[in-house]
């Protein structure tokens, strides 16, 4: 299961943020962006279970995290 992660990060905590982000098992490409969010990346996980706890275990609860919005891919 695949999905991007939108992120938005705390002024001034930039590097770090994405030093741990950038750690995480699971994570695969990091992007920074310009505009309402500061960072997207893709992840992934063999089930929703283990999606949903790799974004609000591991990713939301970095310091510098504010805020995420997850897309999860699908095939149709």
């Amino acid at each position: 299961m695949k999905a991007f992660v939108l992120c938005k990060l705390t002024a001034g905590l930039e590097p770090k943020a994405l030093a741990k982000i950038r750690g995480i098992k699971g994570v695969q490409d990091v992007h920074l962006t310009l505009g309402h969010w500061d960072v997207i990346l893709s992840a992934e996980a063999d089930t929703v279970d283990k999606l949903s706890g790799l974004i609000v275990r591991d990713i939301r609860a970095i310091g510098g995290v504010q805020d995420t919005e997850t897309l999860v891919t699908t095939s149709l």
